[in-house]
Parts: C-alpha cells; sequence; structure tokens
C-alpha cells in the first residue's frame, strides 16, 4: 500500500516491548445483569456492574463487554456488507470517495500517501445530516451540515450499516449511564450532550502486510470523543498501553464481545479521574483484519470542561480549561485534508498549569 516513511520507521523501532497476553490482560465485563435491570429500578442494584466499570476506567481506561445486547445479526450483516464493500474494484469505492467538502465515505492510505496507517475505510455518521462547524476558527460561526455518501450498487450497504450503529448506540449509552454512576453521578448526568450527537461509526480494512514490521495499521493515539465501542474479527492486532508499566498489552479478541475505550472528553470531565488510553492496531502479513469502532461523541455545541460538581467532590481546581467540541471535532476532521496551520489540536493543549 505505499513505502513507509523514515520518521514512521523511527516510530516503530523505538516502540516498546511488545507483551501480548491473553484476554485476562484487559478486564472483561458481563453485563447481562443490564438483561432484568428496568427503568426506575434502585441503581444499588447495579453496584457491582458500576464498580467494575469505574476500576476498570481507573486502571486501564479499556475493557471488554459481554453479554451486551446487541443483536448478533446486527454485527454479522454490517460485516458482511463491509467485506462486500471492500472487495469492490477500487473506481467502484471511489465513487463515494471523501474529499476537502465531505470527510465522509470512502478513503484509503495507499494513494493518498498517508503510509502510517496501512488500512482503508468506510466513515457514515449516525445523524444525516450532522451539524457541525465550518471551520477551527474560534470567530466563524457557520455551520455545515456533513451528509452519508452511500454506494448505489450495494442497496443493502446503507441498511445494514444505519441498523447496526443504532444497535451500538444503546449500548454506548448504557454504558454511558454505569460511567456516570461509578463516578458519584446521577446515571443520566451525561445524556444530555448528545441529543444532537456527532457520533460516527467507521469500517476498517487492513489488507496483509508484506512487512508488518514496518507497518502499523493505526499509529499509536488516544481516542478525542467519549467513548469507542469497538467489534474486531478473530485476526486481532489491537494494542493498549498499560499505564503502569509502559508495556503494550495485546488485546486478545471474543467472540461477540465489544472493546470500550474511555475518551479524551471522559478524562476532562471526570478531571482526571479516568484517562483515555493509548492504542494501536498492529497489521498482520498473511491475513487481512476487519473492525468497526462506534465514536460516540457529543453534539457539536457542548462546551467541555471538568464537570462542577466532580471538581468540588473532589475538592480540587478543574485541571483544564473548558473548549467546543464542535471546532475540535471540525479541526481533527479537516487536518485529514487541508494544511491548517495550527498543531493537531489535543487536549493537553486545555490542561491548567496547577
Amino acid at each position: 500500500m505505499g513505502e513507509v516513511d523514515a520518521a514512521f520507521i523511527q516510530d516503530i523501532e523505538h516502540r516498546p516491548q511488545l507483551l501480548v497476553v491473553e484476554a485476562e490482560g484487559i478486564p472483561v465485563i458481563d453485563l447481562s445483569v443490564l438483561n432484568s435491570f428496568q427503568e426506575g429500578d434502585d441503581p444499588r442494584g447495579l453496584a457491582g456492574l458500576v464498580a467494575e466499570i469505574g476500576d476498570a476506567c481507573k486502571d486501564w481506561g479499556f475493557f471488554q463487554v459481554i453479554n451486551h445486547g446487541v443483536p448478533s445479526d446486527l454485527r454479522l450483516r454490517v460485516e458482511t456488507v463491509a467485506k462486500k464493500f471492500f472487495a469492490l474494484p477500487l473506481e467502484e469505492k471511489y465513487k463515494v470517495r471523501r474529499d476537502e467538502e465531505n470527510p465522509l465515505g470512502y478513503y484509503d492510505t495507499e494513494h493518498t500517501k498517508n503510509v502510517r496507517d496501512w488500512k482503508e475505510v468506510f466513515d457514515f455518521m449516525l445523524e444525516d445530516p450532522t451539524v457541525i462547524p465550518a471551520s477551527h476558527k474560534p470567530d466563524d460561526q457557520q455551520l455545515n451540515e456533513l451528509r452519508n455518501q452511500w454506494p448505489d450498487y450495494l442497496p443493502e450497504f446503507r441498511g445494514a450499516c444505519e441498523e447496526y450503529a443504532r444497535g451500538v448506540e444503546k449500548l454506548a449509552f448504557q454504558l454511558l449511564e454505569l460511567i456516570s454512576l461509578s463516578l458519584g453521578l446521577p446515571g443520566k448526568r451525561l445524556n444530555g450532550f448528545f441529543k444532537d450527537q456527532t457520533s460516527f461509526v467507521r469500517l476498517n480494512h487492513y489488507p496483509p502486510c508484506p512487512s508488518p514490521e514496518l507497518a502499523l495499521g493505526v499509529g499509536r493515539h488516544k481516542d478525542a470523543g467519549a467513548l469507542t465501542v469497538l467489534a474486531q474479527d478473530d485476526v486481532g492486532g489491537l494494542d493498549v498501553k498499560h499505564k503502569t508499566d509502559g508495556e503494550w498489552v495485546r488485546v486478545k479478541p471474543i467472540p461477540d464481545s465489544y472493546i470500550i475505550n474511555v475518551g479524551d472528553i471522559i478524562q476532562v470531565w471526570s478531571n482526571d479521574t479516568y484517562e483515555s488510553a493509548e492504542h494501536r492496531v498492529r497489521v498482520n502479513r498473511e491475513r487481512e483484519r476487519f473492525s468497526i469502532p462506534f465514536f460516540f461523541n457529543p453534539s457539536h455545541y457542548v462546551t467541555v470542561k471538568p464537570l462542577e460538581e466532580l471538581v468540588i467532590m473532589q475538592n480540587k481546581s478543574p485541571k483544564y480549561e473548558e473548549y467546543n467540541w464542535g471546532k475540535f471535532f471540525t479541526t481533527r476532521k479537516l487536518s485529514n485534508f487541508k494544511k491548517l496551520e495550527v498543531e493537531n489540536i489535543q487536549i493537553y493543549h486545555f490542561k491548567k498549569d496547577i
């Protein structure tokens, strides 16, 4: 898919030692208790589950969930259409190629000289259209509508994608409420931030790589949103950086499970009680890999800052300046295609010196 640049090779050569572990490295949490839990039930009945979630968020920033309630047929359908789409000739996929005007649809690294990520993707928003700021500039109040692109030549593609996204959205809200409870807040404290959400789904295809020692499917990074809900196939390849020792830990796939990670927004809301974890994807020499992350993001007009009641409970000062999520999101999206004269924005830019 292209030659690997020198800077990327240097990143690979200086990576921490890879530690491959079994699933017990990342907490595995059984959500089956939610199946019998009804609206209005005493949340104390979830105390054990809430404690597990809190410990996983604090110690890892990552965990896997089983018995999660997302129908398996939704996942099977979207995996099937994703494989059909990525198997199409390139000229067919390019008919829904994303560009500077619309950052949704198909994107590949081979033909954009972005060899840091050895993959091809297809992005679509949960809400169609989705409203975001037109630019990253603070004084620009204009808004844009992002609209999904769907391939006409796979009529079953859109329906499978949209139904899957709604199924995983339900899980994301359940996890959000459990995380809120684990922070000592009401279960629905965070839900209002997602009224006009900017959540999106990415279909990832990682082709076999002839030199996996010199490439990554995705370079080391943290997720900027609130939560990520990831489905991965049995090939695996996701590595998580363990906070305590800095080792890279391989997450072993568990059939029909989802991998959950805390994003930067929850780190800010929690005033660093929970931290987003660095992660990456390793490619495979013999086998292709497919994964489907759901990025659970708030509304474009949400102001992200440490939650006041948590700051009071912690008896600490807020550790972050507030920022507008829409501007943050737009800066990230535009940086894929436009040469913005700004540094790639991160939450540490808003960290207070205290």
